[in-house]
Protein backbone atom coordinates (compact mmCIF):
# COMPACT_ATOMS: atom_id res chain seq x y z
CA UNK A 1 0.00 0.00 0.00
CA UNK A 2 1.41 3.58 -1.14
CA UNK A 3 1.56 5.57 2.08
CA UNK A 4 -0.17 8.69 2.29
CA UNK A 5 -0.12 12.15 1.57
CA UNK A 6 2.19 13.82 4.90
CA UNK A 7 1.10 16.74 5.80
CA UNK A 8 2.80 18.72 8.59
CA UNK A 9 1.71 20.28 12.14
CA UNK A 10 1.02 23.57 11.53
CA UNK A 11 2.05 24.18 15.39
CA UNK A 12 5.49 23.43 16.98
CA UNK A 13 4.13 23.80 20.44
CA UNK A 14 2.56 20.50 21.32
CA UNK A 15 3.95 16.73 21.36
CA UNK A 16 3.82 16.00 17.95
CA UNK A 17 5.34 12.23 18.08
CA UNK A 18 5.43 12.09 14.01
CA UNK A 19 6.16 15.61 13.46
CA UNK A 20 6.15 15.11 9.50
CA UNK A 21 2.53 14.40 9.87
CA UNK A 22 -0.53 15.84 11.63
CA UNK A 23 -2.84 13.06 11.33
CA UNK A 24 -0.63 10.19 13.00
CA UNK A 25 0.29 12.60 15.71
CA UNK A 26 -3.28 13.57 16.62
CA UNK A 27 -3.83 10.04 16.70
CA UNK A 28 -1.09 8.89 18.53
CA UNK A 29 -2.04 12.14 21.18
CA UNK A 30 -4.89 10.69 21.74
CA UNK A 31 -2.96 7.59 22.60
CA UNK A 32 -0.89 8.84 24.72
CA UNK A 33 -3.41 11.47 26.39
CA UNK A 34 -5.60 8.66 28.02
CA UNK A 35 -2.22 7.29 30.03
CA UNK A 36 -3.59 9.50 32.95
CA UNK A 37 -6.91 7.36 32.91
CA UNK A 38 -5.44 3.62 32.43
CA UNK A 39 -6.21 3.60 28.47
CA UNK A 40 -2.23 3.20 27.65
CA UNK A 41 0.94 3.08 29.14
CA UNK A 42 3.74 5.21 27.25
CA UNK A 43 6.10 2.56 26.83
CA UNK A 44 3.67 0.45 24.98
CA UNK A 45 2.41 3.31 23.09
CA UNK A 46 6.40 4.47 22.16
CA UNK A 47 7.54 0.64 21.48
CA UNK A 48 4.65 0.61 18.34
CA UNK A 49 5.72 4.45 17.69
CA UNK A 50 9.09 3.59 17.20
CA UNK A 51 8.33 0.22 14.93
CA UNK A 52 5.44 3.08 12.56
CA UNK A 53 8.43 5.79 12.42
CA UNK A 54 9.92 3.21 9.32
CA UNK A 55 6.23 3.51 7.73
CA UNK A 56 4.88 7.33 8.41
CA UNK A 57 2.00 7.40 6.40
CA UNK A 58 1.24 4.05 5.69
CA UNK A 59 -1.98 2.93 7.28
CA UNK A 60 -1.94 -0.51 6.22
CA UNK A 61 1.51 -0.58 8.54
CA UNK A 62 -0.54 1.76 11.21
CA UNK A 63 -3.59 -0.98 11.14
CA UNK A 64 -0.75 -4.07 11.64
CA UNK A 65 1.37 -2.18 13.65
CA UNK A 66 -1.49 -1.48 16.42
CA UNK A 67 -3.61 -5.17 16.14
CA UNK A 68 -0.31 -6.80 17.19
CA UNK A 69 0.44 -4.29 20.24
CA UNK A 70 -3.46 -4.61 21.17
CA UNK A 71 -3.49 -8.48 21.17
CA UNK A 72 0.03 -8.49 23.15
CA UNK A 73 -1.64 -6.94 25.71
CA UNK A 74 -5.05 -8.84 25.77
CA UNK A 75 -3.08 -11.84 26.03
CA UNK A 76 -1.20 -10.07 28.85
CA UNK A 77 -4.87 -9.56 30.15
CA UNK A 78 -6.01 -13.07 29.58
CA UNK A 79 -3.16 -14.63 31.81
CA UNK A 80 -3.75 -12.57 34.64
CA UNK A 81 -7.38 -13.06 34.47
CA UNK A 82 -6.86 -16.97 34.15
CA UNK A 83 -5.00 -16.70 37.63
CA UNK A 84 -7.52 -14.83 39.37
CA UNK A 85 -4.84 -11.34 39.17
CA UNK A 86 -8.64 -9.46 38.26
CA UNK A 87 -7.66 -5.84 38.74
CA UNK A 88 -3.82 -6.45 36.78
CA UNK A 89 -6.12 -8.14 33.90
CA UNK A 90 -8.80 -5.29 34.16
CA UNK A 91 -6.17 -2.50 33.74
CA UNK A 92 -4.44 -4.41 30.57
CA UNK A 93 -8.20 -4.79 28.91
CA UNK A 94 -8.48 -1.53 29.22
CA UNK A 95 -4.95 -0.31 27.60
CA UNK A 96 -6.09 -3.25 24.57
CA UNK A 97 -9.13 -1.07 23.98
CA UNK A 98 -7.17 2.01 23.05
CA UNK A 99 -4.95 0.18 21.15
CA UNK A 100 -6.87 -1.81 18.84
CA UNK A 101 -9.72 1.21 18.09
CA UNK A 102 -6.74 3.44 17.20
CA UNK A 103 -5.33 0.83 14.88
CA UNK A 104 -8.77 0.09 13.56
CA UNK A 105 -9.42 4.24 13.10
CA UNK A 106 -7.80 4.37 9.70
CA UNK A 107 -8.79 1.30 8.09
CA UNK A 108 -11.13 2.18 5.21
CA UNK A 109 -13.04 0.54 3.41
CA UNK A 110 -14.08 -1.62 6.93
CA UNK A 111 -13.34 -4.60 5.92
CA UNK A 112 -13.21 -8.05 8.05
CA UNK A 113 -10.18 -7.67 9.17
CA UNK A 114 -10.79 -3.74 10.62
CA UNK A 115 -14.41 -5.40 11.79
CA UNK A 116 -12.60 -7.93 13.74
CA UNK A 117 -10.68 -5.61 15.53
CA UNK A 118 -13.11 -3.77 17.20
CA UNK A 119 -14.85 -7.06 18.37
CA UNK A 120 -12.10 -7.50 20.50
CA UNK A 121 -11.88 -3.99 21.48
CA UNK A 122 -15.41 -4.39 22.48
CA UNK A 123 -14.44 -7.96 23.91
CA UNK A 124 -11.99 -5.89 25.87
CA UNK A 125 -13.93 -3.32 27.16
CA UNK A 126 -16.86 -5.51 28.58
CA UNK A 127 -14.50 -7.55 30.20
CA UNK A 128 -12.67 -4.58 31.66
CA UNK A 129 -16.16 -3.79 33.01
CA UNK A 130 -16.82 -6.96 34.24
CA UNK A 131 -13.75 -7.34 36.19
CA UNK A 132 -12.49 -3.70 37.58
CA UNK A 133 -13.49 -2.71 41.36
CA UNK A 134 -14.56 0.58 40.03
CA UNK A 135 -16.55 1.93 38.70
CA UNK A 136 -19.82 0.21 37.93
CA UNK A 137 -20.61 -0.02 34.39
CA UNK A 138 -24.03 -1.15 32.84
CA UNK A 139 -24.00 -2.12 29.04
CA UNK A 140 -27.14 -0.72 28.07
CA UNK A 141 -29.24 -0.21 25.04
CA UNK A 142 -31.29 3.00 23.58
CA UNK A 143 -33.96 2.26 21.86
CA UNK A 144 -34.16 4.02 18.81
CA UNK A 145 -36.48 4.06 15.92
CA UNK A 146 -37.61 0.63 15.97
CA UNK A 147 -33.81 -0.26 16.89
CA UNK A 148 -31.68 0.81 19.62
CA UNK A 149 -28.39 2.71 20.31
CA UNK A 150 -25.45 0.81 22.04
CA UNK A 151 -24.45 2.77 24.99
CA UNK A 152 -23.00 2.25 28.77
CA UNK A 153 -24.16 3.57 32.12
CA UNK A 154 -20.96 4.55 34.22
CA UNK A 155 -22.80 4.98 38.08
CA UNK A 156 -21.78 7.82 40.39
CA UNK A 157 -20.59 6.47 43.65
CA UNK A 158 -23.48 5.83 45.95
CA UNK A 159 -25.68 9.07 47.58
CA UNK A 160 -29.11 9.77 49.10
CA UNK A 161 -30.73 10.28 46.03
CA UNK A 162 -30.22 9.25 42.45
CA UNK A 163 -27.38 11.54 40.94
CA UNK A 164 -27.63 13.82 37.71
CA UNK A 165 -26.60 12.13 34.78
CA UNK A 166 -24.53 13.15 32.01
CA UNK A 167 -25.43 12.00 28.03
CA UNK A 168 -22.30 11.96 26.19
CA UNK A 169 -21.56 11.56 22.76
CA UNK A 170 -18.74 11.13 20.51
CA UNK A 171 -17.53 12.87 17.18
CA UNK A 172 -16.49 12.03 13.97
CA UNK A 173 -14.29 9.23 14.40
CA UNK A 174 -14.86 9.06 18.51
CA UNK A 175 -16.49 6.12 20.46
CA UNK A 176 -18.44 5.61 23.27
CA UNK A 177 -14.92 3.43 24.44
CA UNK A 178 -13.29 6.55 23.68
CA UNK A 179 -15.21 8.74 25.40
CA UNK A 180 -15.20 6.75 28.72
CA UNK A 181 -11.13 7.24 28.86
CA UNK A 182 -11.79 10.96 27.90
CA UNK A 183 -12.94 12.53 31.34
CA UNK A 184 -16.13 9.76 32.71
CA UNK A 185 -14.20 9.13 35.56
CA UNK A 186 -13.69 12.82 36.38
CA UNK A 187 -17.66 13.03 36.01
CA UNK A 188 -18.48 9.59 38.04
CA UNK A 189 -16.25 11.34 41.54
CA UNK A 190 -17.88 14.68 40.98
CA UNK A 191 -21.39 12.67 41.75
CA UNK A 192 -22.95 12.94 38.45
CA UNK A 193 -23.83 9.38 36.10
CA UNK A 194 -22.65 9.11 32.24
CA UNK A 195 -24.75 7.74 29.57
CA UNK A 196 -21.89 7.16 27.03
CA UNK A 197 -23.46 6.35 23.58
CA UNK A 198 -22.20 5.60 20.35
CA UNK A 199 -25.22 7.18 17.93
CA UNK A 200 -25.75 7.31 14.53
CA UNK A 201 -22.57 7.63 12.56
CA UNK A 202 -20.41 6.24 15.23
CA UNK A 203 -18.72 2.92 17.08
CA UNK A 204 -21.06 -0.05 17.14
CA UNK A 205 -24.26 1.75 15.53
CA UNK A 206 -22.08 2.54 11.94
CA UNK A 207 -20.63 -0.68 12.37
CA UNK A 208 -22.80 -3.06 13.50
CA UNK A 209 -26.61 -1.60 13.26
CA UNK A 210 -26.11 0.06 9.68
CA UNK A 211 -27.06 3.80 11.37
CA UNK A 212 -25.28 6.05 9.33
CA UNK A 213 -24.33 9.65 10.75
CA UNK A 214 -27.06 12.20 10.64
CA UNK A 215 -27.57 15.52 11.02
CA UNK A 216 -31.10 16.06 13.45
CA UNK A 217 -28.94 14.73 16.08
CA UNK A 218 -31.67 15.97 18.91
CA UNK A 219 -33.39 12.83 18.06
CA UNK A 220 -30.50 10.64 19.73
CA UNK A 221 -30.48 13.35 22.45
CA UNK A 222 -34.19 12.77 23.25
CA UNK A 223 -34.43 9.13 23.02
CA UNK A 224 -31.75 9.16 25.82
CA UNK A 225 -33.33 10.88 27.97
CA UNK A 226 -36.32 9.20 27.18
CA UNK A 227 -34.95 6.06 28.45
CA UNK A 228 -33.07 7.66 31.64
CA UNK A 229 -36.52 9.02 32.42
CA UNK A 230 -37.48 5.11 33.16
CA UNK A 231 -35.19 4.03 34.73
CA UNK A 232 -34.53 4.72 39.19
CA UNK A 233 -31.24 4.84 40.04
CA UNK A 234 -30.95 8.56 37.89
CA UNK A 235 -32.40 11.89 37.85
CA UNK A 236 -33.84 12.89 34.92
CA UNK A 237 -34.78 16.11 35.66
CA UNK A 238 -31.14 16.99 35.70
CA UNK A 239 -29.93 15.82 32.70
CA UNK A 240 -27.04 17.27 30.79
CA UNK A 241 -25.32 17.01 27.35
CA UNK A 242 -21.48 16.32 26.30
CA UNK A 243 -19.94 15.94 23.12
CA UNK A 244 -16.79 16.21 21.83
CA UNK A 245 -15.05 17.23 18.53
CA UNK A 246 -17.59 17.07 15.62
CA UNK A 247 -20.09 16.04 18.91
CA UNK A 248 -19.89 20.03 19.16
CA UNK A 249 -22.44 20.06 16.81
CA UNK A 250 -24.25 17.13 18.37
CA UNK A 251 -24.66 18.66 21.73
CA UNK A 252 -25.57 22.29 20.80
CA UNK A 253 -28.51 20.75 18.42
CA UNK A 254 -29.57 18.27 21.22
CA UNK A 255 -29.36 21.37 24.20
CA UNK A 256 -30.95 23.92 21.15
CA UNK A 257 -34.19 21.44 20.32
CA UNK A 258 -34.50 19.19 23.62
CA UNK A 259 -35.16 21.46 26.32
CA UNK A 260 -35.36 18.59 28.90
CA UNK A 261 -31.46 18.89 28.47
CA UNK A 262 -29.91 21.38 31.78
CA UNK A 263 -27.00 22.18 30.59
CA UNK A 264 -24.61 21.84 27.89
CA UNK A 265 -21.07 21.05 27.04
CA UNK A 266 -19.33 21.84 23.46
CA UNK A 267 -15.73 20.23 23.74
CA UNK A 268 -14.84 21.62 19.97
CA UNK A 269 -16.87 24.01 18.50
CA UNK A 270 -18.66 23.46 15.34
CA UNK A 271 -20.66 26.17 13.27
CA UNK A 272 -21.74 25.05 9.59
CA UNK A 273 -19.90 21.68 9.01
CA UNK A 274 -19.89 21.91 5.35
CA UNK A 275 -18.30 24.89 5.03
CA UNK A 276 -15.61 23.01 7.12
CA UNK A 277 -15.40 19.91 4.26
CA UNK A 278 -15.25 22.69 1.41
CA UNK A 279 -12.45 24.24 2.71
CA UNK A 280 -11.13 20.98 3.16
CA UNK A 281 -11.91 19.67 -0.19
CA UNK A 282 -10.56 22.70 -1.91
CA UNK A 283 -7.32 22.64 -0.44
CA UNK A 284 -7.07 19.00 -1.79
CA UNK A 285 -6.49 17.85 2.25
CA UNK A 286 -3.70 20.07 2.36
CA UNK A 287 -3.90 20.85 5.90
CA UNK A 288 -4.78 19.36 9.14
CA UNK A 289 -7.15 16.33 9.12
CA UNK A 290 -7.78 13.68 11.84
CA UNK A 291 -9.05 10.81 9.49
CA UNK A 292 -8.39 9.45 5.70
CA UNK A 293 -10.51 11.58 3.64
CA UNK A 294 -13.29 8.67 2.59
CA UNK A 295 -14.54 8.27 6.32
CA UNK A 296 -16.69 11.04 5.67
CA UNK A 297 -18.67 9.07 2.87
CA UNK A 298 -18.18 5.64 4.99
CA UNK A 299 -20.06 7.32 8.42
CA UNK A 300 -22.43 8.79 6.10
CA UNK A 301 -23.31 5.74 4.20
CA UNK A 302 -23.02 7.21 0.94
CA UNK A 303 -20.96 6.04 -2.06
CA UNK A 304 -19.24 9.66 -3.07
CA UNK A 305 -18.00 12.91 -2.26
CA UNK A 306 -20.54 14.54 -4.16
CA UNK A 307 -23.34 12.84 -2.21
CA UNK A 308 -21.19 13.09 0.90
CA UNK A 309 -21.01 17.20 0.44
CA UNK A 310 -25.14 17.15 0.09
CA UNK A 311 -25.65 15.34 2.87
CA UNK A 312 -23.96 17.92 4.93
CA UNK A 313 -25.48 20.75 3.55
CA UNK A 314 -27.92 20.84 6.95
CA UNK A 315 -25.09 20.65 9.13
CA UNK A 316 -25.41 24.14 10.37
CA UNK A 317 -26.43 25.27 13.29
CA UNK A 318 -27.13 28.95 12.61
CA UNK A 319 -31.17 29.65 13.12
CA UNK A 320 -30.59 26.39 15.62
CA UNK A 321 -28.74 27.28 18.85
CA UNK A 322 -30.89 30.75 18.91
CA UNK A 323 -33.31 28.53 21.05
CA UNK A 324 -30.90 27.08 22.99
CA UNK A 325 -31.82 28.21 27.26
CA UNK A 326 -29.82 26.22 29.15
CA UNK A 327 -26.30 26.49 30.39
CA UNK A 328 -24.43 26.49 27.69
CA UNK A 329 -19.96 25.99 27.61
CA UNK A 330 -17.65 26.00 24.65
CA UNK A 331 -14.27 24.76 24.92
CA UNK A 332 -12.07 25.31 22.17
CA UNK A 333 -8.14 25.16 21.48
CA UNK A 334 -6.19 28.39 20.64
CA UNK A 335 -4.31 26.60 17.98
CA UNK A 336 -6.98 24.08 16.84
CA UNK A 337 -5.70 22.86 13.76
CA UNK A 338 -8.96 21.55 12.97
CA UNK A 339 -11.72 24.05 13.02
CA UNK A 340 -10.22 27.51 13.50
CA UNK A 341 -10.88 29.47 16.70
CA UNK A 342 -13.23 31.75 14.87
CA UNK A 343 -16.03 28.98 14.88
CA UNK A 344 -16.46 28.62 18.49
CA UNK A 345 -17.00 32.31 18.83
CA UNK A 346 -19.68 31.89 16.13
CA UNK A 347 -21.05 29.14 18.20
CA UNK A 348 -20.77 31.21 21.55
CA UNK A 349 -21.67 34.70 20.28
CA UNK A 350 -25.21 33.04 18.18
CA UNK A 351 -26.42 30.69 21.27
CA UNK A 352 -29.46 32.09 22.93
CA UNK A 353 -28.32 30.82 26.57
CA UNK A 354 -28.26 33.80 29.53
CA UNK A 355 -25.88 31.69 30.78
CA UNK A 356 -22.74 30.92 28.53
CA UNK A 357 -18.91 30.55 28.62
CA UNK A 358 -16.41 30.19 25.80
CA UNK A 359 -12.92 28.94 27.40
CA UNK A 360 -10.33 29.13 24.93
CA UNK A 361 -6.98 27.05 25.71
CA UNK A 362 -3.92 28.94 25.23
CA UNK A 363 -0.73 26.86 24.18
CA UNK A 364 1.08 28.27 27.01
CA UNK A 365 -1.42 27.22 29.33
CA UNK A 366 -1.62 23.68 27.40
CA UNK A 367 -4.69 22.14 25.90
CA UNK A 368 -4.46 24.46 22.91
CA UNK A 369 -4.53 22.18 20.13
CA UNK A 370 -7.92 20.30 18.95
CA UNK A 371 -10.10 19.20 21.71
CA UNK A 372 -6.85 19.23 24.36
CA UNK A 373 -5.36 16.18 22.79
CA UNK A 374 -2.21 17.78 23.95
CA UNK A 375 -3.15 18.10 27.47
CA UNK A 376 -6.38 15.92 28.14
CA UNK A 377 -6.70 16.69 31.43
CA UNK A 378 -7.23 20.46 30.69
CA UNK A 379 -10.17 19.65 29.31
CA UNK A 380 -12.16 16.70 31.14
CA UNK A 381 -11.38 18.31 34.59
CA UNK A 382 -13.12 21.89 33.47
CA UNK A 383 -16.05 20.48 32.42
CA UNK A 384 -16.67 17.98 34.96
CA UNK A 385 -15.98 21.02 37.68
CA UNK A 386 -18.68 22.86 35.49
CA UNK A 387 -21.22 20.25 35.02
CA UNK A 388 -21.42 19.49 38.38
CA UNK A 389 -22.05 23.06 39.68
CA UNK A 390 -24.81 23.73 36.55
CA UNK A 391 -26.62 20.05 37.39
CA UNK A 392 -26.02 20.03 41.18
CA UNK A 393 -23.95 17.48 41.65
Amino acid sequence: MCAARLNPPQYSDWFAYFPQDYRWSAAMALVMGVASYGGSDVGEADRAGRRLAQSLGDDEAWFRTWLEEGEAVRRLAQDAEATGKRLTAASAYLRSVTYLQIGERFRTPKDEAALNCYRDALDSFGRYSSLVDWPLIEKVQVPFEGGSLPAYLAHASASSRPPPVVVYFDGLDITKEMCFLRGATELLRRGLSVLLVDGPGNGESIRFRDLPLRYDYERAGSAAIDYLEGRSDVDAGRVGVLAISLGGYYASRCAALEPRFKACVAWGAIWDYHETWRRRIESNFSGSISVPSQHLEWVLGVSSRDEAMHKLEDFKLSGVVEAMSCPFLVLHGEHDEQVPLEVARQLWESSGSKDKTLHVFSAKEGGGQHCQSDQLTAATTKFSDWLAEKLGA
